[in-house]
């Protein structure tokens, strides 16, 4: 029987550029780049090799969580080539890896097409900034330049809690202390108590899943930090909801009032294939708090948050779909990822028609009303 390696496989991840090896039984290893899965031409693996490949890079404490909760994340270097993050996983009894590749190194703010009014908002001394999107989106490469920017540029204590830990920091004009849960730190909520006594003065919250690391890190903000935190939500005002309803009835109101003073800015972002197929590329959806903003979050009138979004061009702001309207006028992506990945399909339906453009299949794919409304259009 041919064994397959580890290094190899991982050889041809950092080669081709892709995002994501997937090892399950029954498929030969498997890439992801620019989006699409494509397979790595060798052996269809069995029980015994993603045993095998599983072993030869999890830590104990990964293997033994493994058995007894079914799976595992952690973070690990491929020498000096790359970082991965790693997820194991029990399918049909047999076991699953899938590894993210996380580049080595960081990025600019221009290379990653943030508006210029970002550093501005990383210059803040309090409040919350979150970054959204679904899995997969580019956060935490978005957190990771801002963390970066804020380490070179101040003098600052930054504290990250992540799991698990993927950019490593080096100090810089601030100090980067990262810890990661289930290894420094029992939870997100644990980390986010100790670390209001560690002098924090920027703290970076890997994932705000819970009740309790929501209220940790809105109470953190509201106390003179600066916190970056991330929630799988797709839009600004999706994103204060979600919040929101993550609290009891009675407490909402008041969440409402302290997230409309501790709320900075919602950057909701999209990752999509680049139709020069040199890579991927950003779309942005970006909420900036100004005084409006934060009366509509008070009065629970999210609804027309978007139509401030619109006019508040000059603070920096902007809708998912105009962004990527924009790029999609520019030639740098294609009109079927452009349908998949806005909010409103019907509109942008509606809006290709009117430019004269030729939406084909992609309205197939839309649910009855809104495939009538878009040949209605079209009439």
């Amino acid at each position: 029987m041919s064994t397959i390696h580890i290094d190899r496989l991982l050889d041809v991840v950092v080669k081709q550029g892709a995002s994501d090896l997937h090892l399950t039984v029954g498929k030969p290893p498997t890439l992801r780049i620019r989006g699409h899965l494509q397979e790595i031409r060798t052996k269809v693996l069995e029980p015994a090799d993603t045993v095998a490949l599983m072993k030869s890079i999890a830590p104990e404490r990964s293997q033994n969580e493994l058995q007894e909760e079914g799976g595992s994340d952690f973070g690990f270097a491929f020498g000096d080539a790359a970082r991965f993050r790693v997820s194991i996983f029990k399918v049909k009894g047999n076991v699953a890896v899938t590894l993210r590749q996380i580049p080595n190194r960081l990025l600019s703010f221009d290379e990653i097409g943030l508006p210029p009014i970002v550093k501005e908002l990383c210059r803040r001394p309090r409040g919350l900034f979150l970054v959204t999107g679904p899995t997969g989106s580019g956060k935490t490469t978005t957190l990771a330049t801002m963390v970066d920017y804020v380490n070179s540029n101040f003098d600052r204590h930054i504290i990250t809690i992540e799991d698990p830990i993927e950019y490593y920091f080096q100090h810089k004009k601030s100090i980067v202390n990262q810890r990661e849960v289930g290894v420094d730190v029992p939870s997100f909520a644990e980390a986010l108590r100790r670390a209001l006594r560690q002098d924090p003065d920027v703290m970076l919250v890997g994932e705000m899943r819970d009740l309790e690391t929501i209220e940790a890190a809105i109470r953190a903000a509201e106390t003179g930090h600066l916190v970056f935190g991330t929630l799988h939500t797709n839009s600004a005002g999706g994103t204060i909801n979600r919040i929101v309803d993550v609290f009891p009835v009675a407490q909402q109101n008041q969440i409402r009032t302290q997230l409309s003073i501790s709320l900075v800015a919602v950057l909701s972002q999209q990752l999509l294939p680049r139709i020069d197929r040199k890579g991927m590329v950003a779309a942005y959806e970006f909420l900036v708090v100004t005084p409006a903003i934060s009366n509509l979050i008070r009065d629970a009138k999210t609804f027309r948050i978007d139509s401030v979004i619109q006019t508040g061009k000059k603070f920096g702001m902007q809708l998912l779909d105009d962004h990527l309207w924009d790029m999609y006028s520019k030639g740098i992506i294609g009109t079927e990822d452009l349908v998949d990945k806005c909010r409103d399909r019907t509109a942008m339906v509606d809006k290709l028609h009117a430019a004269g453009r030729s939406v084909g299949r992609m309205e197939l794919d839309l649910p009855e009303d809104e495939a009538d409304s878009a040949s209605a259009a079209k009439r």
